[in-house]
Formats: C-alpha cells, structure tokens, sequence
C-alpha cells in the first residue's frame, strides 16, 4: 500500500499524508522494500520522487495483486451474503429507454439490496470492458465468436430504412434495400455492432453503402437523417419524431439484429451476478414464449 501510494503521487510529503505517516517512516519502508527487491524503484529528485522502469514494471504486479485481494475479499462476501452483492452491467443505448430499465425494475423487487453499476456504450467498448473485467455483463450485438465468452440472444429486432420526408421513397411502407444502393448512407462508426450488420446487408442487397457521415448515437443518425445527409438503416427508437423521417419496413434482405448478454467464462462469476443472469435468461423465456 505504500508503495503504490508514493507511485501514484510521487511526492514524499503528500504520500505520508495521505497515509497518515511521518516522511522518514514512508521512506524507511521504501528503502527497505527496495532493499528487499534488490532495486530502486523510484528516481529521487528535487522536486520529490518518479517511478523509474523497474518500479514500473513493479507496479503492475502490485496491480494485479490488490485486485486479487479484492476479488478475494468479494468472494468471501458474496459467500457469506449473496444478496447484497453487486452487478456492473454495460448496455448499447439502444436499450437504455426501456428494456434495461423494465429488466433491473422487476429483479430488484424479488432482490432488492443487489447493487448495480451502469454504463452505456459502444458494442467494441463494451467486449473491452468484458475483457478487462470492469464488467460483469454486457448486453451488446457482437459479429463473431469472441474467445472466453458465453453469449444468450435477448433481443431480436427490426432494422427500418430511414430516410428525409422529402425522399423520393418517403411515401411507401416498404422497399427493397436495393432501391437505395445509390443513395448516401449515415451509417454507424465501426465501434458499433451495427456497423458491420449494416455493410454485409447492403452487401446482400448487392452494393455498397456509399458513406456520407459516420455517427455512434441512434439519435444523431436519425437527426442527421432529417437534415438530408442520407438514408440510414436504424432499430426502432422509442419516442423517435417522424415529423421530418419516414421508417420503411425493408422487404429484402431480412433486416434484423440480434442483442445478446454475454459473460466471460474464464473469471469468477459472483451468486449476486449469476442470479442476475438466470433472472434475465428466464425474463426472456417468459415474455417470448416458443
């Protein structure tokens, strides 16, 4: 703890403050870790302290470390008490207006005191969360087998062509894909799973999207829709304004996209997070029977 306290501040004085020392009690103990080691870990200097390359390369042990003892620390907990544990949860923004809030509503009435942290983001943020365990689930659309990770289909839903009401198509209610293979498209950043269901259904359609803005957010495309950058292919956005875009039913190819929770299997999956995940699982069975 010291240690990893000097090599966050670099500073002698505000380190033994932080840790409620004297200066010469936090650099005995330094000496005597580097002592131990065989090394120094720090460059002294007149302005106080800088980790060198081998206390570097120390600190990322030390890392790894601590965050043993903390999953250590929550095991022993969730064993003692598995329903007062905690679930992080990352989740496309799609699914930010109502499915995640209806899902986390109803488990939190049979399990009220589980603990939830929340982030939205990309789908490619989302699978890099999952690998660094910042997560425990997420609920995304990846295009392909991911090492190491379990995946359950939650959602499958409906893509719709969006294009400006002055559109030359804004009028049916529905088309073939391949009618709009020589418009611009706004279409999703690569970050986005959407991205490349998008490409390989153009694809399908016999072309290729020719871009004209690239955006994250379902709202800024269908924005930048209204403002006539392009056609876009987007899920239904609860409490999307049609006054300035028409969504077309696409009759060819199927345009859909799959939403899946997906877990790591090769990391400690807590009571608390594994309820968690059942509950979802039989959430999903109850309300799309068949």
């Amino acid at each position: 703890m010291y240690f990893k306290t000097l090599a966050k501040v670099e500073n002698i004085t505000k380190a033994a403050n932080e840790l409620s020392l004297t200066q010469s009690a936090l650099s005995r103990s330094i000496a005597r870790l580097e002592d131990e080691l065989g090394v120094q870990l720090f460059d002294r200097n007149i302005r106080g302290v800088t980790l060198n390359r081998y206390g570097k390369i120390f600190l990322q042990h030390v890392d790894r470390a601590m965050q043993e003892l903390s999953l250590g620390k929550q095991v022993l907990q969730d064993m003692v008490d598995p329903f007062k544990g905690s679930v992080s949860i990352a989740f496309i923004h799609t699914l930010g207006s109502h499915f995640v809030p209806n899902v986390l509503g109803a488990f939190r009435e049979k399990y009220p005191h589980v603990r939830f942290q929340l982030t939205q983001d990309t789908t490619q943020k989302i699978i890099q969360q999952m690998e660094l365990g910042e997560v425990d689930l997420g609920f995304c659309s990846p295009n392909k087998e991911l090492e190491n990770v379990s995946t359950v289909p939650v959602i499958d839903e409906e893509l719709f062509l969006a294009v400006p009401q002055s559109h030359r198509l804004a009028e049916k209610k529905e088309v073939h894909l391949s009618e709009v293979r020589d418009d611009p498209f706004v279409i999703y950043k690569h970050e986005s799973g959407l991205r490349d269901i998008i490409e390989n259904l153009c694809k399908e359609a016999g072309f290729h999207p020719a871009v004209s803005f690239e955006g994250v957010g379902d709202e800024t495309i269908a924005g930048l829709v209204a403002a006539n950058f392009g056609v876009a292919l987007i899920p239904l956005i609860p409490g999307l304004n049609t006054q300035k875009i028409s969504l077309l039913r696409v009759k060819t190819p199927r345009c859909r996209r799959v939403i899946h929770m997906v877990w790591r299997t090769d990391r400690y999956i807590s009571p608390a997070v594994m309820h968690f995940k059942t509950f979802v699982e039989d959430h999903i069975k109850n309300h799309n029977p068949g």
